[in-house]
Order: structure tokens, then sequence, then C-alpha cells
């Protein structure tokens, strides 16, 4: 058996300490450390399927309330023209050069990059159409033909988009 004297004893010990401190520190960074977020192609994808999900969920209510398949509601009415008119701005950002990356990732057509000028004014439509509804979801007291008016071209702007844009 080797012997080993205290003094040497004690500086193993600690470099032996230091050792795992520094182990444990870098182990803690690592997992401490941000990750690379998702790519911006992945974040536009993203980003549009969110905005659209929310543009639908808060439209399909104009649906049933001019239909008068459900009571209108002033309050709610205006509430939800507002977030449409919002989020049509928002998704209109979510088309960057690049972000075609087709089906099963998005069902937005390459025609919208090959035939961009006719997507940007489908686009711009449909947030003039935004607004408008929200225009008259504040101003009209009910559904009434103005209300039901601007419901009917903002869903003619969603129906068109979608033949032209939209992988069934």
């Amino acid at each position: 058996m080797i012997s080993v004297s205290p003094r040497v004893r004690r500086f193993a010990v600690a470099g032996a300490a230091l050792f795992i401190g520094a182990s444990i520190m870098m182990t803690a960074q690592a997992q401490n450390a941000q990750p690379a977020g998702p790519s911006p192609t992945k974040q536009a994808v993203e980003n549009r399927k969110a905005g659209y999900t929310l543009i639908g969920n808060y439209f399909r209510w104009f649906g049933a309330a001019s239909k008068g398949a459900i009571p209108y509601d002033e309050a709610e009415a205006t509430k939800r023209a507002a977030r449409i008119a919002f989020l049509s701005g928002i998704v209109g950002e979510a088309f960057p050069e690049g972000s075609n990356v087709g089906e099963p990732d998005s069902k937005a057509k390459a025609d919208i990059w090959s035939n961009r000028a006719d997507f940007d004014k489908k686009l711009k439509e449909f947030q003039t159409h935004a607004q408008a509804l929200a225009d008259a979801a504040a101003k009209e007291k009910g559904a009434t033909d103005a209300f039901k008016a601007a419901v009917a071209a903002l869903a003619g702007d969603c129906k068109g988009c979608h033949e032209t844009y939209k992988a069934k």
C-alpha cells in the first residue's frame, strides 16, 4: 500500500472537490442555456395557423348571429369584431418569403408566393372588411342589414382566399 501524506491527501480532496463543483456548474449552465428558437419559417407558419384559428373561432359567432341562430349580443359582437380586425393585421405578416413549406406543415399553397400581388390584394380586402365589421359592430345595435352585410363581406373574403390559396 502506498503511503500518502496528509498534505497530499488534502490537496487531492480539494482538487476533486473543485473538479466536481466545476462539473456541476457546467451542467447547470448547459441546462439553463436558452434553446435556439424555432426558425423564422417555422415561426411564420405557426403564427399564421394560430392567427387564422383564432379568427375562425371568433368569426363563427357572427355567422350564427347574422342567421338568427343565436341572440345578437352587442358587447360580444364588438369584442369579437375588434379581435378579428386586430388579428387580420398579424396574419398579414405571417407570409414572408421563404415560408412556403407546403403540406403537411402548412396548407398555404405555393401560389401565394408565385402570385403575390393577387394574394396581397385579397389580404388587404380581408383586413379592410375586418375593420368594417368592427366598425359595424360598434355602431349597429343589433343584427341589422348593415351588420349582416359586413359579416357577408368578410365571409366572402375568407371563402375567396381559401378557394384560391389554401390546400383542401
